[in-house]
């Protein structure tokens, strides 16, 4: 029954992990970009988030659209400063802007509000405890696995049934052809990331009211593990970033469920080494040979 709950508080965590990792993938399969800034977009939805809750007195739904909505905005301007310039650079002047736009939004946001954590109020979820099959689960973990579950189906529903989906599917099978047909890509590339952010600022939120503390700095791991939980899915395959964060967050859970939760942090990266070493594509991916 132990291991029952801590498979459901894992499950919780990794759909945290996979709304972060979509948006890596969502952008690396479009452009082929690895948005280290993305971890940060997820830090400045926690912090819009908390200054709706506590400034605006605004419920937890509210706050979750408008940090969506702050996120995607941010999000459309990196990609216009940072990224559109660099677009047929290449990938490691990419990379390193990346970085660059990473630790200018970390340390922009200490100078503007100071490096103090902030904490969440604890009365913005329910928080009772349901009894499943005899086993006791925060109604908490099951609210945030319900929200973090019906944003993948509306990712779902905008990439295969609506038309800047499709538009996403073309530019990313072959962007040259899809500017042929007619596509804006540069709206595309800009949607992708307004899409990506946003789930990345209601990640943000999520994390928030269930972790409480929040601080500039917050991004990084959780970002680097959303990483960790694409490539472990399947870089730019987007199913393969939802199982991979589930996978990676009841992982995590098991192993501080056995004791070893020193080895909570690193056990993503040993899965990542251990992914590149056996099955560098990942598990939704394929093995594509390519001419160099």
């Amino acid at each position: 029954m132990e291991i029952f709950q801590q498979i459901v508080n894992g499950i919780s965590l990794g759909s945290i992990y996979a709304l972060i990792a979509l948006g890596y993938t969502m952008v690396y399969g479009i452009v082929k970009l690895i948005n280290f800034a993305h971890g940060d977009v997820f830090m400045i939805g926690a912090f819009v988030g908390f200054y709706s809750i506590t400034i605006l007195e605004l419920g937890f739904f509210p706050a979750l659209i408008i940090s969506m909505a702050v996120c995607a905005l941010f999000g459309v301007l990196i990609e216009r400063i940072a990224y559109k310039p660099l677009r047929n650079a290449t990938r490691i002047a990419a990379l390193i802007t990346a970085i660059g736009v990473s630790l200018l939004i970390e340390y922009g946001v200490i100078y503007v509000r100071g490096a103090q954590p902030e904490a969440y109020p604890g009365t913005v979820l329910p928080s009772e405890s349901v009894s499943i099959f005899g086993v006791t689960i925060s109604s908490q973990s099951l609210f945030i696995l319900g929200i973090s579950v019906g944003l993948m189906i509306l990712l779902q529903f905008i990439v295969h049934k609506t038309k800047i989906g499709k538009a996403m599917r073309a530019v990313s099978h072959d962007a040259d052809a899809a500017r042929l047909m007619g596509i804006n890509v540069d709206n595309t590339i800009s949607a992708t990331f307004a899409i990506g952010s946003a789930l990345a600022g209601a990640a943000g939120v999520i994390f928030g009211t269930y972790y409480i503390k929040i601080e500039p700095l917050m991004g990084i791991i959780p970002g680097l593990k959303a990483f960790v939980a694409a490539v472990l899915g399947g870089i730019g395959i987007i199913p393969g970033a939802m199982v991979g964060g589930l996978l990676l967050g009841v992982i995590e859970s098991l192993v501080s469920a056995m004791g070893y939760s020193l080895w909570r942090d690193g056990v993503a990266f040993i899965v990542l080494i251990l992914i590149l070493i056996f099955r560098p594509s990942g598990l939704f991916g394929k093995n594509v040979r390519e001419k160099v």
